[in-house]
Parts: C-alpha cells; sequence; structure tokens
C-alpha cells in the first residue's frame, strides 16, 4: 500500500504545480470532514478557486493503462461523494475564506498518467459531472 500512497502523493504535488501554474488559487488540500454527525466518509484532494469559480478538484494517478488509466478511476459513485464531500467542506468554511466573487462552484478531475519514462501526461477535465 506504501507504493500506491507514494503515487498519489506525487500525483496530487503535480496536480498542484499544475494549478498553480494555469493561475489557480488552492485553498485546501487533503481535506476531510470531522468524523461523526452524519457527515460524508471521503476526501477532497484540492480545492481551488478558478476565477469566479470555486473548484473541488479529485485527483486520480496512474502509472499504467492496465485498468483503463486515471480517467476509468473516475466513477458516478465516486462523483457523487465528491458532490456530497463540497457541501460539507462549503458548510464548514463559514467565514474562513472570503466567498465574495465566487459565482459557482464545479467539480474537476486531474487525471495523471506516469509513463514508462517516468514523465507525467496530465489532463485536466473540467466541469465534470
Amino acid at each position: 500500500m506504501a507504493a500506491k500512497d507514494a503515487l498519489g502523493a506525487r500525483g496530487e504535488e503535480i496536480a498542484t504545480r499544475e494549478l498553480l501554474a494555469l493561475g489557480w488559487s488552492v485553498l485546501a488540500r487533503n481535506w476531510r470532514p470531522a468524523p461523526g454527525r452524519g457527515l460524508p466518509r471521503g476526501e477532497i484532494d484540492i480545492v481551488a478557486r478558478d476565477g469566479a469559480e470555486l473548484v473541488i478538484v479529485e485527483v486520480k494517478t496512474r502509472s499504467t493503462a492496465a485498468f483503463g488509466g486515471a480517467v476509468a478511476a473516475v466513477t458516478r459513485a465516486k462523483l457523487a461523494r465528491l458532490r456530497r464531500l463540497a457541501a460539507a467542506w462549503l458548510a464548514s468554511q463559514d467565514r474562513r475564506i472570503d466567498f465574495a466573487g465566487i459565482d459557482g462552484v464545479r467539480i474537476d478531475v486531474v487525471c495523471i498518467d506516469i509513463g514508462r519514462d517516468g514523465r507525467p501526461r496530465v489532463e485536466i477535465l473540467r466541469g465534470v459531472e
């Protein structure tokens, strides 16, 4: 499991650098709701701001295409969980974040496939539903 965790952490670092290079602001990483109180289980990899939109970012990193690559790992169930987590994150922020100028919330997926040469190929899927 350590190799999978290391691959995931590498992917999140790559994704964060990519988003910052696009001019986005990263507001949170690896956010999990407090246990209990009926909140959804899981983690938001990255919460970012892209202009006037708040973006919940799921990062999927793969080192092989044996199971369809990173894009194939984004299922309807995963997207539904991300929507519940997004609502929980927003509710947890009350006065911590200035929401002035935010016009919407979307879910993006950053797909990272690490080639045999060790170099990542990054694809950002915007507004995934």
